[in-house]
């Protein structure tokens, strides 16, 4: 059963485009190498003074997420960096299990 882990983060709008090359060049390589990760989205939205980030990965398990996150998979997990973006950190993620995919 697959599981789907949903992480949303908001950034200055003046430091969204320093923080979409992080996420690509820091945390793709990070989710990438652990085994069981099936998909990895990177999503940005932008509002007026703040662009939103949301980040989507789809796992062959509970337990392939924990290989990522440890061992409350729901926990988010950060990089040194964030601080220098974040307005906050959000402490949990949320986890759905895939029922239908076509």
């Amino acid at each position: 059963m697959s599981i789907m882990r949903l992480w949303h983060g908001r950034v200055p709008i003046e430091k969204a485009d320093e923080y979409e090359k992080f996420m690509v060049s820091r945390a793709a390589p990070d989710y990438g190498s652990v085994d069981g990760l099936r998909k990895l989205y990177f999503q940005r939205r932008d509002e007026e003074t703040v662009a939103h980030f949301l980040l989507v990965t789809v796992w062959e398990s509970t337990e392939a997420v924990r290989k990522f996150a440890g061992k409350n998979p729901e926990r988010a997990k950060y990089y040194p960096e964030d601080d220098d973006f974040l307005l906050e950190k959000e402490e949990t993620t949320a986890l759905y299990r895939i029922f239908f995919e076509k």
